[in-house]
C-alpha cells in the first residue's frame, strides 16, 4: 500500500515512517508536517493510506478529513484517546493509534487497513465548494456535505493558495475555492475585500492602526488602494 504520514512534529513523522518500514507492503511516499500541503498533494496523487495526527495548529485531522473528497483509508496517529468515538463517524477511518505507538498494534492497523473495502466514489454534481446563499446562510461543500455557515458569525476570509479559509465566531473552514468567489456570495453590506488575500466583516473590526486592521485575535494588512473604501465604510466621529 503506498501512503503518505501527515504530522506537524518531525519526530512523530519520523517514528510512524520507521514503523513503516518493519512491513513489507507499507511504502511511504511522502511525509508532511501540516495538511494544506498533502492536499495540494492529493490534487495531484492517489495514495491508498494515510497516517493522520489530529492534533496540528490551524487546521485539525479532522478538518482535513472533511475537506478532501473520496479520501483514502486512513489510520489516525494522535496522543489523544478522547476522540476515538467521534473518530469512527467517517467511513474512511480503519484505525486509531494513541502515540507512543507499538509495532505490534501498528501492525494490527495495518492489517485493518488491508482488509478494509475501498469506498466507493460519491458521484459529484457540482465542483463548486462554496455553493449557495439562503437568507442569512452560507453553505459550503465539504467532503460531499453542504455545511451551513452564519453569514453573521464569518468575521474574516483569507486566500490561501488553493483554498480560503473562513473564520467564524466557532469555527474555521478551508474550503477549494477562491477569494473572488466567496466575495461574490458574501453581502457587501457587511464584508469588504481590503486586501488581494482577505475579506473581512466590517461590524468585527476591533482597532485600525496604519495599514492594519485588529479583528478577534487577527491583525489583517490593508493593501493602499482598499484604505480608502474601508475608511469610507467606517461610522467616523
Amino acid at each position: 500500500m503506498n501512503c503518505i504520514i501527515i504530522d506537524d512534529e518531525a519526530t512523530a513523522r519520523a517514528i510512524i515512517s520507521q514503523l513503516c518500514s518493519n512491513i513489507d507492503s507499507v511504502n511511504v511516499l511522502e511525509e508532511f508536517p501540516n495538511a494544506i500541503q498533502a492536499i495540494k498533494y492529493l490534487n495531484q496523487n492517489e495514495v491508498d493510506l494515510i497516517f493522520l495526527d489530529i492534533h496540528m495548529p490551524d487546521f485539525t485531522g479532522f478538518d482535513f478529513i472533511e475537506t478532501i473528497k473520496n479520501p483514502p483509508k486512513i489510520v489516525l496517529t494522535t496522543s489523544d484517546a478522547n476522540f476515538a468515538i467521534q473518530a469512527f463517524e467517517y467511513d474512511c477511518i480503519v484505525d486509531y493509534l494513541v502515540k507512543p505507538i507499538v509495532l505490534e498494534r501498528f501492525q494490527k492497523a495495518i492489517h485493518k487497513a488491508e482488509l478494509s473495502p475501498v469506498s466507493a466514489p460519491a458521484n459529484m454534481t457540482s465542483s463548486e465548494n462554496v455553493e449557495t446563499i439562503s437568507g442569512n446562510d452560507l453553505y459550503v461543500n465539504i467532503d460531499r456535505r453542504l455545511i451551513k455557515i452564519d453569514i453573521s458569525s464569518v468575521y474574516l476570509v483569507e486566500a490561501k493558495g488553493d483554498y480560503i479559509l473562513i473564520k467564524t465566531e466557532d469555527k474555521n473552514y478551508t474550503v477549494h475555492s477562491t477569494l473572488k468567489k466567496i466575495e461574490e456570495k458574501l453581502p457587501d453590506s457587511l464584508f469588504l475585500k481590503i486586501h488581494r488575500s482577505y475579506i473581512i466583516n466590517v461590524d468585527k473590526i476591533i482597532d485600525i492602526e496604519d495599514n492594519s486592521v485588529l479583528i478577534k485575535k487577527d491583525v489583517v494588512p490593508v493593501s493602499r488602494s482598499n484604505r480608502p473604501e474601508l475608511m469610507k465604510r467606517l461610522n467616523l466621529l
